[in-house]
């Protein structure tokens, strides 16, 4: 693990905003078989929380505007998962199929507005071989301003993307550290959703101005905090925010 993530945590976690912070944790618990590793009180005074699944932490706040979040969670049993969410309160928005690439997948939004994109490979391994379990989504309208502004910013790298063709980006990766991020432009059902998340950088100072360099609007300028980060939050281009953080000790 890198000197500036703490033990247990990724280089990039999604942290989706809602009403009912304790509703979602209970909800993560039943439908995903999370685990809660941290609930306390943030600096707004709303719920901070920590779940894991599987490999992979998510964040999560409560009290403010809701900033719900779009995600890629692969399953051992898509069918089972499928039917748990439902019946902890999600919307069924596609049934379990089987498709092209390889994967069974099914798609369900929580009781809070969060999309979750549920997969499972055939076979031995119901995960795609080095990738995380858990992934963040965006829909951008446009993707190409996106992307650049993580390139330029954090280094992000593109893995390939598949593209309609009139040119629509229809999918693409792009990798941060151990982290990965996947994006399918706008259509249809899948709308913009402006996103938070928590990226680990090893000077946020300096990622923090490059970020800025790039296009972003200053949330917050860096400063040290009593949990042991020291943090800068920006927003980018298509709205989506961005806490930086290097951790300190």
């Amino acid at each position: 693990m890198a000197s500036f993530i703490p033990e247990g945590h990724q280089t990039l976690t999604g942290y989706p905003v809602v009403q009912d912070a304790a509703g979602l944790i209970e909800f993560l618990k039943t439908a995903f078989g999370a685990e809660e590793k941290l609930r306390t009180v943030g600096g707004g005074g709303g719920i901070h929380a920590e779940m894991r699944l599987a490999d992979r932490m998510l964040m999560l706040g409560g009290g403010g505007k809701a900033r719900p979040m779009a995600f890629h969670l692969s399953v051992p049993d898509v069918d089972a998962t499928y039917e748990r969410a439902v019946k902890a309160g999600a919307i069924a928005t596609t049934p379990p199929t089987d498709q092209l690439w390889g994967e069974r997948t099914a798609n369900i939004e929580d009781p809070f507005g969060n999309r979750w994109y549920l997969g499972t490979r055939p076979g031995d391994t119901w995960f795609f071989e080095g990738m995380p379990v858990l992934q963040p989504y965006l829909h951008p309208v446009d993707a190409e301003p996106v992307i650049d502004f993580m390139r330029r910013s954090f280094g992000a790298e593109e893995l390939g993307r598949r593209t309609s063709p009139e040119g629509k980006i229809i999918y693409t990766t792009l990798r941060m550290g151990d982290s990965t991020l996947e994006i399918s432009e706008a259509q249809g059902p899948y709308q913009p959703m402006p996103s938070m998340f928590y990226l680990y950088v090893p000077d946020v100072d300096a990622a923090y101005k490059k970020a800025l360099q790039a296009g972003a609007t200053s949330i917050s300028v860096p400063a040290d905090q009593p949990y042991g980060d020291r943090t800068a939050a920006v927003s980018d281009p298509s709205s989506n925010s961005w806490y930086l953080a290097t951790h300190l000790k």
